[in-house]
């Protein structure tokens, strides 16, 4: 089986360079084998016969005390006193000699068996080494013939493996001819389904679109309804009305106009009263009045933008459900720019008091449907109404890029002010430092205003007077959609090139495929 991405010829090469080892192993150790071929040993004679010609004399003889016969008279006494004198050396004698012939008599047997034992022996370690010469020979015979054996079935082998190559060649004649034919009508049945699905996408927007109108032209009508009968002016669809006792003013501001004057940094702001708090103060700054989408009878078709290339409202909560952490026991949070409310329910669901932001009419229809507390309006009119140090935290997704640098840097200064000490600040935006961000997202968007480089954010959130900001990077470009490296084998042709074309490749995916998002996640 060839390896992953192996060129057929680096696997022949391999092939064959595993078969040439093989066989110098084969004939080294058949050579081994052939010089430690065992050569028949002279082993010893048996040993000679046991030597049994003194025992009968010893028997007879180890007796030499004997004890002398009484004598009368002085001659008597004599003798009497002189074995008295020798006697016990001589006993001791006689018991020796009685051991010593006892041990021999004991012994003659088991040196006979011992000698006998030993010719035996010899005899049959002479004929195992005989028949272990012969095995090995015949092994080193049998290893010989080895190669020829699976040589003539290697060849019976290859006749069979022509006759299926025949075979096979002619099915896949067959099968390439059966392929093309399916291979054309593959391609007609694609252009088909494209076409299908291209229809079905512009009917599922048209469809999608049509469904927002129809609800705001619904609370359009809803509200005329509503009005006195005659006399009285209507008021604008989408009119900022003040919550009853509510301390945050209406979200989802988009950024003001290119070249507004902004109030010097840290210059003070008077304190609002309390009964137009939250009504948005005369100021240079406003909205781009000539942005996409923003009017109100207009606001429905954003609805529709986002649903189709955002994704769903349940996506876009898991995505956002990691920031909850960072407003932990934190109270009065503002999502400026709120959308549909995906982080509100959140929120809410984590028991975190919040109040939603946005200028698009439909959005806070939308999230006011679900029960959600949002109000419309620009981010900086809603800040400029609030005391200082009334914001336990502010949390604005996909916002930042729809503002002019300016309106931005009025955002984040009035933030400072606003937040409590220690409060967050989270800011997630597209990362146009990732080419597939870019091009593929952020130039999709009309209403899309300046792009910002994680490090740019970064500074003007430090710069506004923040003391910890980080980038946080998210939605990392899946694995398929980067460049792929190229598997080469070490030490085969072309093994450099190969590795400089991976560098490249490294190079460029660190450039346009590597997080599609980021989040400036920072604190008062």
């Amino acid at each position: 089986m060839t390896r992953e991405h192996e060129p057929l010829d680096a696997t022949l090469r391999r092939l064959a360079a595993e078969r040439e080892a093989a066989d110098r192993k084969y004939n080294d150790a058949l050579t081994a084998l052939d010089t430690a071929l065992l050569r028949v040993t002279t082993l010893p004679a048996a040993p000679a016969e046991y030597d049994e010609r003194q025992i009968t004399p010893l028997n007879e003889s180890w007796q030499t005390l004997v004890e002398p016969p009484p004598a009368p008279g002085v001659k008597g006494r004599l003798t009497a006193f002189v074995w008295r004198l020798i006697a016990p050396s001589l006993q001791r004698q006689a018991g020796f000699n009685a051991t010593l012939v006892e041990h021999f008599n004991r012994n003659v047997a088991t040196h006979r068996d011992a000698q006998r034992a030993i010719a035996a022996a010899i005899d049959v370690l002479r004929a195992e080494m005989a028949d272990l010469t012969d095995f090995h020979t015949r092994l080193l015979v049998y290893l010989q013939q080895i190669t020829g054996y699976v040589d003539t079935k290697d060849r019976e082998t290859g006749a069979r493996a022509l006759v299926v190559n025949a075979a096979v060649n002619a099915l896949a004649e067959e099968m390439a001819k059966r392929w093309e034919s399916l291979a054309v009508r593959e391609q007609r049945f694609q252009s088909a389904v494209a076409s299908l699905t291209g229809a079905h996408e512009e009917l599922r927007t048209s469809v999608g679109v049509a469904q927002h109108a129809a609800l705001a032209t619904k609370r359009e009508l809803e509200r005329i309804a509503a009005l006195p009968a005659s006399g009285s002016q209507l008021p604008a669809s989408g009119s900022q009305l003040p919550a009853s006792g509510s301390q945050l003013p209406a979200s989802g501001s988009q950024l003001p106009a290119s070249g507004s004057q902004l109030p010097a940094s840290g210059s003070p702001l008077p304190a609002p009263d309390p009964e137009t708090a939250l009504r948005p103060p005369s100021s240079t700054l406003r909205p781009p009045s000539s942005g996409a989408f923003m009017p109100t009878l207009d606001a429905y078709k954003y609805v529709g933008f986002e649903d189709q290339f955002r994704g769903s409202q349940a996506t876009i909560r898991a995505r956002l459900e990691s920031y909850l952490p960072y407003f932990d026991g934190a109270s009065n949070v503002l999502d400026a720019g709120c959308g549909r409310g995906e982080f509100l329910d959140l929120l809410k669901a984590r028991g975190i008091g919040a109040r939603g932001l946005d200028l698009n009419h439909e959005m806070v229809e939308v999230c006011r449907a679900r029960g959600l507390d949002v109000a419309e309006g620009d981010a900086v009119s809603y800040l400029e109404g609030l005391p200082d140090g009334t914001l336990g935290g502010l949390f604005a997704a996909q916002v930042v890029e729809h503002l002019e640098p300016s309106y931005l840097l009025r955002l984040l200064e009035l933030a400072f002010h606003k937040l409590r000490p220690g409060a967050p600040i989270v800011l997630e935006t597209l990362n146009p430092a990732c080419w597939a961000a870019f091009f593929d997202s952020f130039i999709r968007d009309v209403t899309h205003v300046w792009p910002l480089h994680p490090d740019t954010l970064r500074y003007l959130v430090l710069a506004s007077g923040f003391s910890a900001a980080r980038i946080e990077y998210r939605s990392p470009v899946p694995p398929q959609d980067r460049l792929q490296a190229v598997a080469a084998a070490a030490g085969t042709p072309g093994a450099d090139l190969v590795e400089t074309f991976n560098a490249n490749v490294e190079k460029l995916n660190a450039r346009m495929f590597t997080f599609l998002d980021y989040a400036i996640v920072g604190s008062r």
